[in-house]
């Protein structure tokens, strides 16, 4: 048996806050141009906001208001939480995208060299690995209550972790959960652990019964008091929770960050694409677990290398279902921001509670599933 465990950030953390506001900015240029190229990077800092980056838009876009309209909705809006997204300083460092990439992407190459990993489990009903999606449920919960019961005392910097024990591969049984959550500053520890007990961890956990049991070991705000969060405590950047944004490590990460990117830049569509494919590969019943690569060079449509690893679960051989993949889906950028709508203005969202095992996504869809069994 071993123990494995994954951690998820709630949207007043202030790495996804920056994440959040890039794509953001990025969610404005495609509402506006559904061609728009985007590069885009966000600092957070005490009263603070940078915004900087490549971008390429035909129409001008409002940076302060976006950057203020984020912070503000997720919860941060008068000083004594920490940060406001009424008297922060925004400042915008924003330039064209450079005329050698974009001679590369205007031909339909891929934006840039690099691999990417898709994941798929048949472990969960979202096809998810289990310790992020209770680790991903349990911020989510934070998220929801601090914008509709702000009478709890709950604030928005959150995050959360939990271990689970597996055994040949299936999870057992839940051994650890970690959530440290702001609170205001009249709560005392106790009161923030009735809060979290009743309002977030046995909500979560009546959605996984089977795994519950009188022996988890509960870790709550472990440091103490939680008053100052956010910015404030901690600077945030854009990127810093690739693990969070995945699969909370149960599968390698090629380094790319999404938020902020347009669909041609391949860290974020084929990231996209390659989870799309390792689903329909689960979903289709050719494996229990699927692990699928891409890999582009700049410049180039196709991608130069795929793998598939189904972990001795497939009821077919690698080969033949990256025959299938090849025969069925065009892999070139092009190809992957038309199957999965990735000039739609719907980024912000998915920089909230974790890029995948969500049904609204165009990338979490049984269509490759579908397409992949014909």
């Amino acid at each position: 048996m071993i123990i494995y465990t994954s951690e998820s950030v709630s949207r007043g953390h202030p790495d996804k806050m920056a994440d959040q506001i890039s794509d953001a900015v990025l969610d404005a240029c495609l509402r506006q141009d559904k061609n728009a190229r985007v590069a885009c990077e966000t600092l957070l800092t005490r009263g603070a906001i940078v915004v900087a980056g490549e971008i390429k838009v035909n129409h001008r876009i409002d940076i302060d208001s976006i950057a203020r309209d984020v912070v503000l909705d997720i919860g941060y809006n008068r000083a004594e939480l920490g940060f406001d997204g009424n008297a922060c300083s925004v400042f915008s460092a924003i330039q064209q995208q450079s005329a050698e990439i974009a001679a590369g992407v205007d031909t339909g190459g891929a934006g840039d060299q690099g691999m990417m990993f898709g994941y798929a489990t048949n472990e969960t009903e979202n096809y998810m690995p289990l310790p992020i999606a209770i680790a991903h449920d349990l911020t989510g919960r934070i998220n929801y209550l601090v914008k509709n019961n702000p009478e709890l005392g709950l604030r928005p910097d959150a995050k959360s972790q939990v271990s689970i024990v597996y055994d040949k591969g299936k999870p057992l049984y839940i051994d650890t959960i970690v959530i440290s959550a702001q609170h205001d500053s009249n709560l005392k520890r106790d009161d923030v652990e009735k809060v979290l007990f009743s309002h977030v961890i046995n909500h979560v956990l009546d959605k996984y019964s089977d795994y519950k049991s009188d022996k988890i070991k509960y870790y709550i705000n472990p440091s103490g008091s939680f008053v100052l969060g956010g910015p404030h405590a901690d600077a945030g950047l854009t990127g810093r929770k690739i693990i969070v944004d995945t699969y909370g490590g149960f599968c390698p990460h090629g380094g790319g960050a999404f938020s902020g990117k347009d669909g041609t830049k391949v860290d974020r569509s084929g990231a996209y694409m390659a989870r799309f494919l390792a689903k329909a590969i689960v979903e289709a019943e050719f494996a229990s677990r699927a692990l699928v690569q891409l890999a582009y060079a700049i410049g180039v449509e196709q991608p130069v290398s795929m793998y598939i690893e189904t972990y001795g679960t497939g009821s077919m051989g690698a080969d033949e279902i990256e025959q299938k993949i090849r025969d069925r889906f065009d892999l070139s950028p092009k190809g992957m921001i038309n199957i999965l709508g990735l000039r739609n203005a719907h980024y912000y969202k998915s920089a909230q509670n974790g890029h995948f095992g969500h049904s609204e996504f165009a990338w979490e869809s049984s269509e490759g599933s579908r397409i992949l069994s014909l």
